[in-house]
């Protein structure tokens, strides 16, 4: 069931053009057009790997399919697309809705933190999380991310967003390279000991159940993708295959000249803690 928008509240910054939108259900979402700048098969990434994110415990925001009306878009003329030389009208019907962090309770969200700050979020560790999954499915932008806090709360957490740009956006291939998919700032990844630094995550990663990814595929409307069910097949079936290459992946990025992982084999912890991981992962998806 689709989440009907009522109503515009602002554009947003980037450069798909979404939009902040209030749905029926009371929620927030920030929306994207299949009409949007960037390319009609972003919607297609966004829902997959937001709730491909979702399955292994990583913060991203609850995503839905939301209904635009034709009504709404005629009587919102703030419901357009700048192409550069001409503006269009959004197009109506199915888009994507991902929950806005800040909600509509007081509070804060900001994609920026100082150094002292950022070092301090609640969720730190999840950034080596983040990581493996867009090396998994060859995001080809960097890694995005807002934070948040409540209300009187001092700390915040990372919520992790925009993910249009896994399957490399519209072309849904992998092109892998060490500097794609990750975040702009080191400090992220400063505390990064080892590979047990990456867990849980990474070890749900890659034993994922074949049957987790079709549903995500599955929930993805065709028209998102011109309908083409064996490019959706072809893309499922090869982000299955790559669930081995990960930690290949991880290590192209931490031997490169960024350094990222300074204080990698610090850790001290053993291989077995991350196959017992595995095992409880396991465990527990089977009952």
């Amino acid at each position: 069931m689709a989440v009907l928008a009522v109503q515009q509240i602002r554009r947003m910054r980037g450069g798909a053009q979404g939009q902040l939108m209030l749905g029926a259900d009371g929620h927030i979402y920030v929306v994207k057009f299949q009409n949007n700048p960037q390319h009609t098969r972003v919607l297609a990434n966004e829902l997959m790997a937001s709730r491909l994110a979702a399955a292994v415990g990583l913060t991203v925001p609850e995503t839905e399919l939301v209904e635009v009306s034709s009504w709404l878009v005629d009587n919102t003329p703030e419901l357009e697309i700048d192409l550069g030389r001409t503006r269009v009208r959004c197009r109506p019907g199915l888009q994507f809705g991902s929950r806005f962090a800040a909600g509509l309770m007081p509070g804060q969200v900001v994609d920026y933190l100082p150094e002292e700050q950022l070092t301090e979020v609640k969720n730190l560790g999840e950034f080596a999380g983040i990581l493996a999954l867009d090396k998994w499915t060859g995001n080809a932008n960097g890694r995005q991310a807002v934070f948040a806090r409540r209300q009187r709360e001092r700390r915040y957490k990372a919520v992790f967003i925009d993910f249009g740009y896994c399957f490399h956006a519209g072309e849904w291939r992998f092109e892998d390279a060490p500097l794609r998919g990750v975040y702009y700032r080191n400090d992220v990844y400063r505390e990064v000991t080892g590979w047990e630094s990456f867990e849980p995550w990474l070890s749900r990663l890659e034993v994922i159940p074949p049957e987790t990814v079709w549903a995500a595929a599955n929930d993805v409307p065709p028209d998102w993708y011109g309908g083409d069910l064996a490019e959706m097949e072809a893309l499922v079936e090869k982000l299955l295959a790559r669930r081995s290459r990960i930690r290949e992946l991880i290590e192209a990025f931490g031997n490169s000249d960024r350094r990222p992982f300074p204080k990698w084999g610090q850790g001290g912890k053993e291989e077995m803690e991350r196959v017992e991981r595995m095992e409880k992962w396991t465990t527990m998806r089977v009952n």
